[in-house]
């Protein structure tokens, strides 16, 4: 139950403002370092979280869910020098991923962010190397793309690929994994010049299966900063 509590209240915390309504609007303020910083910075929280092992759903199966994922900002100053209030990016999203035939899964998810004009798009295409079963983990690879939408003074995109790891016990289901993440940045504002950042990502979380709902928490390191994400659903 505690487990339980933690995701619904970390949901409900989607609610509360994590920007100004006129957020990122003073780009032009920036220097071009500072610039590179905010672009890290923003590469780790709008990259795509699955939020999700590594097993594959099956031609029947579907996953459909709300998320938290939150975000510490480690260029905070440029942030706001920026025009945002930004201790933290807090970004809720819907997910829906669907089984495919061959081991195959596909995923999309939507966020905006609440008290801000910011709205990121993502896709996922997963493919399960090893199914998985009782005696033997659950081995997949996942290639996605987020792009940023609503914010007038930036245009912004990630790619992502990454191995996922995971072990069902009983109702629960721990996973990890690694991945590279890239990302290009380009600003519409003052003198300042396109971004292309990269980072590795390194992630873990674990699944609680509610019979037709599922629970889902994880913590995510790409590059320096740190995201985490809970999702609420139903997973069959």
């Amino acid at each position: 139950m505690k487990f339980q509590a933690i995701c619904v209240l970390a949901l409900a915390a989607a609610g509360a403002p994590a920007f100004a309504a006129d957020d990122l609007d003073n780009l032009g303020s920036l220097t071009q370092s500072e610039f590179s910083g905010l672009s890290k910075d923003f590469l780790a929280a709008s990259s795509y979280k699955a939020v999700a092992p590594a097993e594959p759903l099956g031609v029947t199966g579907f996953d459909i869910g709300v998320e938290l994922s939150s975000t510490k900002m480690d260029h905070g100053a440029v942030w706001e020098k920026a025009g945002a209030d930004s201790a933290n990016l807090y970004m809720p999203k819907v997910h829906i991923h669907k089984g495919l035939p061959f081991n195959i899964d596909i995923g999309a998810s939507l966020t905006a962010v609440p008290g801000s004009d910011i709205k990121v798009g993502g896709a996922e295409i997963k493919y399960a190397l090893i199914e998985g079963g009782t005696a033997t983990p659950a081995v997949s690879v996942r290639g996605a793309v987020t792009r940023l939408f609503g914010v007038n003074q930036l245009d912004a995109d990630t790619r992502s690929l990454e191995l996922t790891v995971s072990k069902g016990f009983l109702n629960m289901t721990p996973y990890g994994g690694v991945g590279k993440v890239w990302g290009t940045l380009t600003p519409h504002a003052g003198s300042l010049t396109k971004e292309s950042p990269s980072a590795t990502k390194l992630f873990a979380g674990l699944n609680f299966s509610l019979g037709f709902g599922n629970l889902a928490a994880e913590v995510d390191q790409t590059g320096d900063s740190k995201s985490v994400s809970v999702k609420l659903g139903f997973r069959l």
